[in-house]
């Protein structure tokens, strides 16, 4: 497959950001490698490399994260009230969210022929001759 002009554009582009971010990239490296071999380093010198978050920070998150769980976790599913197996509509006659357009209408196709008891009064695709 060909490569297209926006494809070589966006290489050419990313290529330009490497050559220009190089110098910083490398005296960071440097800069932890310098450090580590000592052991020994300042929150300042570790700043300029990533983001420093405190502990107490990432625990209180966890927790935050398993006391909402507790709340809803009571070992039973969330079930739409009274839905029919077969037609899959509900007590007010609406299809469930997570089923397409397409497919409700299909649906409510044939429902409506099983009533009429055979073929629906539908007009035809094409030219009538």
């Amino acid at each position: 497959m060909a490569k297209s002009l926006r494809s070589k554009w966006k290489r050419k582009m990313r290529a330009v950001k490497r050559a220009k971010n190089a110098p910083k990239e490398l005296a960071r490296l440097k800069l932890a490698l310098a450090h580590g071999g000592t052991g020994e380093i300042s929150m300042n010198d570790i700043q300029d490399i990533a983001t420093v978050v405190p502990a107490g920070k990432i625990k209180e998150k966890k927790v935050d994260v398993d006391m909402e769980g507790e709340e809803v976790d009571d070992g039973k599913m969330d079930m739409d009230s009274k839905r029919s197996k077969t037609t899959q509509l509900d007590e007010h006659g609406q299809y469930p969210t997570w089923m397409s357009q397409r497919q409700a209408k299909k649906l409510k196709g044939k429902r409506i022929t099983k009533k009429s008891g055979g073929k629906a009064n539908k007009k035809k695709k094409g030219i009538a001759w």
